[in-house]
């Protein structure tokens, strides 16, 4: 069974946990989590992208020289897609770019993130009473540090909490989330989980 180191907000250990087979102890599903990924990316994207096509493009229809005799290329349009400034083969016009995953997909991608995580040394951390009394960036990085999650980081708490996120968004490489909304792509792309003993409980039951 994979087991999480406690600390409490002094940075002291203050004991082990077991974590869930079922969401921390599943052999991690590769193809899953890059279609996961994927999907969050895609999802992302503006789809704003535009371009003027040759028949869009300002440009008079006239022909700019006599069809033979000159010596020079045939060309039909100043607007051609073979000229400078003229317009854009196959133009991207703006589209959505997202869709859906499967709910199954999704959630057996944030056990195998999850699992991924637990399997490597130290990569979960768990906090007994994660709180902050007071909106303090310096004081949170120092907490950071001493649960040895200096660098990137992801926070998770049971709800939302103004003063951790407050405290937080201004350390590089640090994000806040709660147990409810969480994604692979969010896992897979930081460092450490920092998560609230609270917040695991929540995981361990919403997901299981």
């Amino acid at each position: 069974m994979p087991k999480a180191n406690v600390f409490n907000m002094d940075g002291k250990k203050v004991g082990e946990i077991d974590l869930s087979e079922a969401i921390f102890g599943i052999e991690p599903n590769k193809n899953v989590m890059y279609d996961s990924v994927k999907n969050h990316l895609a999802n992302c994207r503006q789809g704003t992208q535009s371009a003027l096509t040759k028949g869009e493009v300002s440009y008079t229809t006239k022909k700019p020289w006599r069809q033979k005799g000159t010596g020079r290329a045939r060309a039909g349009y100043a607007g051609s897609p073979v000229w400078t400034h003229g317009g854009v083969a196959f133009a991207p016009k703006p589209r959505d770019y997202s869709y859906t995953l499967n709910k199954k997909v999704r959630r057996l991608a944030l056990k195998s993130a999850l699992s991924s995580k637990a399997a490597e040394e130290n990569e979960v951390i768990v906090i007994d009473g994660l709180k902050m009394d007071e909106i303090k960036t310096k004081a949170f990085k120092a907490f950071l540090n001493s649960v040895g999650a200096e660098g990137k980081a992801l926070v998770i708490t049971e709800n939302v909490n103004e003063n951790v996120i407050k405290s937080a968004r201004n350390i590089p490489g640090v994000t806040t989330t709660t147990a409810t909304i969480l994604s692979p792509y969010m896992i897979l792309t930081s460092g450490k989980l920092v998560i609230d003993k609270a917040a695991l409980a929540k995981i361990e039951e919403v997901y299981a």
